[in-house]
């Protein structure tokens, strides 16, 4: 049976990070996986909880945190071949979920596995139509000898709920240059290299967030900006297949304010799929903007 290793950053994870490794310490079929668990500064009692498990646990201080770098860092702990990513905040939704990502590699040729993530209860609309957008029921080979008509989801990766081999992070590590959207940046070195990447959708966590309309607009301006950084943009497929899908999220928000639902949250919703595109077309076209622009309207002023 192949080594794992479940690794976890964390800080301050709360009752989400508790139902987080009460389930992970709930799976079945894989054998005694190795927990990491990546603390950068809890002040509120996660520490305590962290310590009733047999978890391997490493404190580091909260300014040194880095997307990439700490994930790095937590990997090159880890002795498991198979690692593992897991959110503080992503819950798995049953039993299997680990044997499920894990059973991916038994193809020699996969370099990584991500799993769905499906909104937590009382998720606004936009959450729960962005989730559906990338996150099906259909498992997903991105094989780099054929894209299959994948457009930008073939670079789509979450390292929220995902796997990697550890010969391949190995050859690629998570890219220190970027600040934010490391998965990103980690799967196209990944199937650049030639690797597969499985999306496995029986291997499903509950995860989402709140995010403010303002919060939704800088989030997409950094993606843009990597995505153009990353040369995502320019690849084939990834203009047309975008635009689609975001036709259909504002078709799918107007519906609702024509039909009989909730027509304020839907309202909402379609302010916030506006300002997802604004966002990201800004982002692909920041170059163009001065420097003092751009830092504000990114969420982490780069």
């Amino acid at each position: 049976m192949i080594r794992l290793s479940v690794l976890i950053l964390t800080k301050n994870g709360g009752h989400q990070f508790q139902s987080c490794l009460q389930a992970v310490y709930s799976q079945t079929g894989v054998g005694q996986a190795e927990v990491i668990v990546v603390d950068s500064g809890s002040t509120d009692g996660t520490l305590e909880f962290v310590k009733r498990f047999p978890v391997r646990l490493q404190q580091i201080p909260p300014e040194s945190f880095h997307h990439a770098r700490t994930r790095n860092f937590i990997a090159n702990l880890a002795t498991g071949k198979i690692l593992v990513f897991l959110s503080q905040d992503a819950i798995p939704s049953s039993g299997s979920w680990l044997r499920a990502i894990s059973a991916n590699f038994d193809d020699p040729a996969v370099g990584a596995a991500y799993g769905r993530q499906i909104p937590v209860p009382g998720a606004s609309l936009e959450r729960q139509d962005a989730l559906d957008a990338v996150y099906g029921e259909r498992r997903i080979v991105k094989d780099p000898a054929n894209r299959n008509g994948l457009g930008y989801r073939f670079y789509h990766f979450s390292d929220v709920n995902a796997a990697i081999r550890r010969s391949v992070w190995e050859a690629t590590h998570f890219p220190e240059d970027l600040q934010v959207f490391e998965d990103l940046g980690v799967a196209k070195r990944i199937l650049d290299g030639g690797w597969k990447i499985v999306y496995e959708p029986e291997a499903c966590v509950f995860h989402s967030h709140h995010h403010t309309t303002l919060g939704l607009f800088k989030r997409y301006f950094d993606i843009g900006y990597t995505m153009k950084r990353l040369q995502i943009w320019d690849a084939q497929g990834t203009r047309s297949s975008l635009l689609r899908d975001a036709r259909r999220l504002l078709a799918s928000k107007l519906r609702r304010i024509n039909g009989n639902g909730d027509t304020r949250r839907a309202g909402a919703a379609l302010a916030q799929e506006i300002a997802k595109s604004a966002g990201l077309f800004l982002g692909l076209n920041q170059s163009y903007l001065p420097s003092a622009v751009r830092r504000h309207l990114s969420a982490h002023y780069r």
